[in-house]
């Protein structure tokens, strides 16, 4: 499997503290894009190895607690290192519209939003899917802040190397995150039809 072989070049096995044979017999073979799940590498640990224009991806300063940031209730995960989703969209048609507004809207068109190692695991298998301008949120994670949720939601765009990002930055992945009120006309909603863990 062709991107089981990427992701071992990657380096994942040993990030995952198993071997590359090992690595291999978790992955399930067949269609779809093949997920890294965050109980096997933390998704902060995979954005280094998002590489556009030659610079590795990075995870904004005030977003330290990505990992707390876990599956909505309504979004089923297989319980499994690695997994397949199929079906994916960047949700081009949504942008402008807010998380808040966009998950019913994905619910209702049958279609299941993104984690952010999904979303990770998706530009790994293929960088070109984030362009200038037409780029996506997760809003699949999300972070529990007591009874609520908190209301900052992830999202993968590319740095335009201003404020903290550092100008050094500028033109590298960017894991960061958007109020979930809030609309932005260059952020889609990326999604899936389908997650399956059997091989």
């Amino acid at each position: 499997m062709q991107d089981v072989e990427h992701l071992v070049e990657l380096g994942l096995p040993d990030m995952a503290g198993v071997t590359a044979e090992r690595f291999r017999e978790l992955a399930p073979s067949g269609p779809g894009v093949l997920v890294v799940s965050a109980t096997f590498i933390a998704p902060s640990r995979l954005a280094p190895l998002l590489l556009h224009g030659g610079k590795p991806g990075f995870v904004v300063e005030d977003l330290t607690d990505l990992e707390d940031f876990v599956p909505l209730s309504s979004v089923e995960v297989p319980e499994a290192p690695m997994y397949r989703i199929t079906g994916l969209d960047r949700g081009d048609d949504l942008r402008n519209w807010s998380p808040d507004e966009s998950l019913p809207e994905l619910i209702s068109r049958g279609r299941s939003p993104l984690t952010i190692s999904e979303g990770i695991s998706w530009l790994l298998a293929d960088p070109a899917v984030l362009q200038p301008n037409h780029c996506f949120m997760c809003i699949g994670s999300r972070k529990q802040k007591g009874k609520k949720l908190d209301a900052r939601t992830p999202a993968l765009w590319i740095s335009g190397g201003t404020g903290r990002d550092g100008r050094e930055r500028k033109g590298a992945v960017k894991v960061g995150w958007c109020w979930a009120g809030n609309q932005h006309t260059w952020l889609g909603f990326a999604s899936t039809t389908g997650r399956r863990s059997a091989h």
